[in-house]
């Protein structure tokens, strides 16, 4: 398989799936806390090595039933261009159950529920979005983009057009100064998505960030690992979902989460107390990575 640049990222639940690059990049790429892609230039991969590693993944990806299409933000392709990604992945990987893609609200709100559906139609199964906060000053602190009504909005288009809908929300984004408000904002928030799944990660500052210099120049203060535990509890208390998974299996996370909403909102809420009362293992530090 051709992969260009340094980073090949993926969602955990991806981890055992073709990873087909389409994009290199992210088309937004201005994210503070991100570091992924900053020293990227987002590109559409060339037709012709796209259709090269299609037919290497046909000759030797027989076992594996699902395709990631990285990087970034494959969904900003023209629809024509996706309608042909997935036509081709369906007539030449024919054992395939599931395509997922990673995408930002913009990307989203630029195809209609029917452009949406054709391409659930002709396979694509699972959108993963970074909604990273709920809470508008946060958002736009970080330069996500897009404020709370815009990936409202971006979230039920893709949840009214059939398809799956993963969102990941970011511990300690907004700090320790708005933890709280962005914990009670991002769960209302997410509450509106009503996503299939949440996954809830942890913030580590990258050093080649605006994030971190902002940290080196004491502007902005991560909060503690009770802090986390708090933001978190808080997060889970406003979440209010007819039917959905929660995880925090996300390898930055102190505390492994793996829940049924509203099922088990709870015993969820339960764990995180006796983890605030040092009753519940966290992970150290040293196993904590991206």
């Amino acid at each position: 398989m051709h992969y260009e640049g340094d980073h090949i990222i993926r969602p955990p639940s991806e981890a055992h799936s073709i990873i087909l690059q389409v994009t290199v990049g992210c088309s937004h790429n201005r994210c503070t806390f991100c570091g992924t892609y900053k020293e990227e230039r987002f590109r559409l991969k060339d037709e012709a090595i796209i259709a090269e590693d299609l037919a290497f993944a046909a000759r030797h990806c027989r076992r594996q039933r699902r395709v990631f299409l990285a990087d970034g933000d494959v969904l900003i392709l023209p629809q024509h261009r996706l309608v042909s990604l997935l036509t081709a992945i369906r007539a030449q990987l024919p054992w395939v159950n599931r395509v997922s893609l990673y995408a930002n609200a913009k990307a989203i709100r630029a195809k209609s529920i029917e452009q949406l559906q054709e391409l659930k139609g002709l396979g694509l199964d699972r959108v993963y979005l970074g909604l990273e906060s709920g809470h508008d000053p946060t958002l736009a602190a970080i330069n996500k983009g897009a404020d709370s009504s815009a990936m409202i909005a971006a979230g039920q288009r893709v949840r009214q057009a059939g398809l799956f809908l993963s969102v990941t929300a970011l511990l300690g984004i907004a700090g320790a100064t708005d933890s709280l408000a962005h914990a009670e904002a991002t769960g209302r928030v997410l509450s509106a998505m009503a996503p299939n799944q949440i996954g809830i990660l942890t913030l580590m500052l990258l050093a080649n960030t605006p994030l971190h210099a902002e940290a080196q120049a004491g502007r902005f203060c991560l909060p503690d690992q009770a802090g986390m535990l708090r933001e978190l509890r808080v997060m889970v208390e406003h979440l209010n979902l007819a039917r959905g998974q929660l995880m925090s299996n996300h390898a930055s996370n102190y505390l492994p989460i793996n829940a049924r909403l509203p099922r088990d909102k709870a015993a969820v809420l339960a764990t995180i107390d006796q983890a605030l009362a040092g009753a519940v293992h966290l992970k150290p530090e040293y196993l904590r990575a991206l």
